[in-house]
């Protein structure tokens, strides 16, 4: 929200208030506490009105600050609250006349207290501050109250993230509504609002709130990013780098780690699609129709039908056209797949289930006690109260049923729409705070459920917030099958994981429309070459010979290419859920100190060694930055010098999928499955490593342990191979050769 009309000018109806002075100053033992009249104190009887704020400062982590702004400190707070795994941080706080600083490892906060003004110093250098009228206490005649802050952006400083958002990658220049919302990938509204932004100055800013956060990114004042809430208190942390990694690493420290998705969630998903007409003769036809092409699969995904009409979620099988389920997913198990279907957090008031949530209080009431309902989606709809922790286990305990069934995974659709006007939760939550905050607990509560039940976890989620990275995997939501809609979808996911999501995924070929023959096959090898790779649609099947017979072959080629890299892919991910680091990366991830890297968003880097320029047009033409180093292409292992723009043609078979410099890529023997032994018959290729230097490959086991560890070290024209773990037979290759490499000396020593 804008409290200001221009530089000079406040909005009609508009009050501001903004610390003058800190007045007293109060160190304990980890927190400093400044109390900061909005007037300058003369004398005593300027003591006597208000507002005042109270500024607390303190540290969850190293290199991380806290900051918690307040006005009256009454208000009932009901929750929720982010879950935060913080750390036992004893902060260094400092006081004099003029200045008060805490610091937490390489990070401090230092206050101005005759003219009250808030700056970030990191390793000798002001990282962002919050200037003069930075922190405001707002007063609007027709909203209420607000708290506002305001960090400074410097000279070419660039901000990213505030969750999947599909418009442009670069948010400066953005008002940003934390608020999540149902609006497809074509809007600025976004499924999955994460209040958290980095910049390429070093530093990130996680907004600790969660009901509706408006970030005014270089809009109220163009060289500051403006946060502000509803109330009387606003609560933010700092996070210091300095590096983008860095920041990833600390925040999600603090809000949670991505879990590691089993190994067969990585290969490819196949799914009914949403309203089309299917039954078990349906599937059958489309995985004979896979196996006789030699089209890999590992989960076969039944969408909203497989439950009847008007029933969503009664999670009960459409006992007309699925008559013996248990049976059928005993054939589908028997086939190598597993399967997954459809459930949401609703249930319609034509499900047997409805009048048994409704009189158990498992449903969300209105004020007066009757189950809130409404028509959109499913008539009569009631909205599952997971704050009742009965409700939650009612919810879990028919998802382990379908998990006895034979079902090993749920695309867990929909939350954003969640009201708040005339609202009470089972715990009593805030209605503004729950609304982003539903996708968590809904989330949640499945993700346990599988993990109880099968040891393991993997979801299909729409929608979430900060902290929902724990419970992967998510996927981009309803996009359209046309290029603009494949690249605002590569904008989304690079906004997501630069949110701290770590794997993501999308609708390869697009969800609403029949995508054509062409950009079908571009999206393939876009699909292919991610985190997680499924294709859905809305109203139109997405098996390839619907299309062309190229699109067959090129779904072949690309599948089969996915599977051989699973080794180096899981290992990626086993990566990803230890240090928060994602799977696809934004390439300022990887090259922050390439500055023609800070606004690239039709590329990425899967992991640290593959470049992926997906082709975005039907004229075939790729335009792609290559960073410095001479690369290698993955797919014709032609090299190619880096540090400058390419333009070039791609047919259906090939785009830009180039190996980093220094690299050593473990690929596997198998190209028809995605969870497989990765280190037997192991190929580990050296990629253009100069003389000195070092690369290292674990092979990972199918439950993320290391199998065994191989270092290459380069020595004039040889190499010495060093060796960990277990003693396997492996390959070891140089780029472009089938001849192995003979080593100087290679050590075999267990782990």
């Amino acid at each position: 929200m804008k409290f200001t009309d221009g530089n000079w000018l406040l909005q009609p109806g508009i009050k501001a208030h903004y610390p003058a002075e800190v007045f007293e100053a109060d160190k304990k033992p980890a927190e400093l506490e400044l109390y900061a009249p909005t007037r300058h104190i003369r004398h005593r009887g300027d003591t006597l009105e208000g507002p005042v704020l109270t500024i607390r400062l303190s540290s969850p982590l190293e290199d991380v600050i806290r900051v918690r702004i307040s006005h009256f400190e009454g208000v009932k707070n009901p929750g929720p609250s982010f879950p935060l795994f913080e750390e036992d941080i004893v902060p260094d706080i400092q006081l004099d006349a003029r200045t008060a600083s805490l610091s937490a490892g390489r990070l401090t906060a230092r206050i101005n207290r005759e003219h009250y003004g808030l700056e970030f110093v990191a390793d000798g250098k002001v990282i962002t501050r919050s200037p003069s009228r930075g922190t405001g206490y707002i007063r609007s005649e027709t909203d209420g109250a607000f708290v506002h802050e305001q960090l400074t952006l410097g000279v070419g400083e660039l901000v990213y993230g505030l969750g999947e958002r599909f418009t442009s990658f670069v948010k400066n220049g953005q008002t940003v509504s934390i608020w999540n919302r149902d609006g497809g990938t074509g809007s600025d509204q976004a499924y999955k609002n994460v209040p958290f932004y980095l910049t390429n100055h070093g530093y990130g800013v996680f907004v600790n709130q969660p009901e509706e956060v408006s970030f005014e990114v270089a809009t109220e004042k163009v060289s500051r990013v403006q946060f502000s809430v509803s109330g009387e208190s606003l609560d933010y942390f700092v996070i210091y780098g300095p590096t983008p990694r860095e920041i990833l690493e600390k925040y999600t420290r603090l809000t949670g780690k991505p879990a590691l998705p089993p190994a067969w969630s990585f290969g490819l998903w196949l799914t009914t699609s949403f309203t089309t007409s299917y039954d078990e003769d349906t599937v059958n036809s489309f995985l004979d129709g896979m196996a006789e092409r030699d089209l890999p699969l590992s989960v076969f995904h039944f969408d909203c039908f497989w439950m009847r009409a008007f029933r969503w979620c009664d999670f009960e099988w459409d006992p007309e056209v699925f008559p013996d389920p248990e049976a059928m997913l005993t054939r589908l198990h028997e086939r190598g797949l597993k399967v997954c279907v459809w459930i949401n957090p609703y249930i319609a008031q034509r499900s047997p289930l409805f009048a048994e949530a409704a009189q158990k209080g498992y449903l969300l009431k209105r004020k007066d006690g009757s189950v809130w309902q409404w028509d959109l989606w499913q008539p009569g709809m009631g909205i599952v109260d997971f704050t009742n922790p009965e409700a939650a286990e009612w919810f879990a305990a028919h998802l382990k049923r379908l998990t006895r069934m034979g079902v090993d995974s749920f695309k867990t659709d929909f939350g954003e729409r969640i009201p708040t006007e005339d609202v009470a939760w089972f715990d009593g939550s805030d209605p503004q705070k729950m609304h982003n905050f539903y996708p968590y607990i809904y989330n949640k509560v499945v993700f346990e459920a599988l993990q109880d039940e099968l040891g393991e976890a993997a979801l299909f989620a729409r929608s979430a917030t900060a902290g929902c990275q724990q419970f992967p995997v998510h996927w981009g939501g309803d996009c359209d099958s046309t290029f603009e809609s494949m690249a605002e979808s590569l904008r989304g996911g690079l906004s997501l994981t630069l949110s701290g999501f770590g794997y993501w995924s999308h609708d390869i070929g697009g969800f609403e429309g029949m995508p054509p023959a062409e950009l079908y096959k571009r999206w393939i090898a876009f699909g292919l070459m991610g985190s997680h790779s499924r294709l859905h649609g809305s109203t139109s099947y997405r098996v390839p010979w619907l299309f062309d017979q190229e699109a067959v072959d090129v779904l072949r080629r690309f599948s089969h290419l996915k599977n051989r890299l699973m080794p180096h892919l899981f290992q990626e991910a086993v990566h990803t859920s230890q240090t928060g680091i994602p799977m696809m990366r934004a390439m300022l991830l990887e090259f922050p100190e390439d500055p023609a890297t800070h606004t690239l968003d039709r590329q990425y880097m899967l992991g640290s060694s593959l470049l992926v320029a997906p082709v975005f047009n039907a004229e075939n033409v790729a335009e792609y930055y290559v960073p410095e180093g001479i690369w290698t292409d993955l797919l014709t292992s032609r090299t190619v010098q880096g540090g400058r723009w390419i333009r070039e043609e791609h047919d259906f078979f090939s785009m830009p999928l180039l190996v980093k410099p220094g690299s050593l890529l473990v690929t596997g023997s198998v190209e028809t499955r995605a969870d497989y032994d990765y280190g037997d018959a192991a190929v580990l290729t050296i990629y253009q490593l100069a003389d000195g230097q070092s690369a290292t490959a674990t092979v990972p086991t199918l439950t993320g342990e290391a199998d065994y560890t191989v270092t290459v070290t380069r020595e004039g024209d040889a190499y010495r191979a060093e060796h960990s773990g277990n003693v396997r037979p492996y390959t070891l290759r140089l780029a472009g050769s089938e001849e192995p490499v003979k080593v100087l000396q290679a050590e075999a020593v267990p782990l």
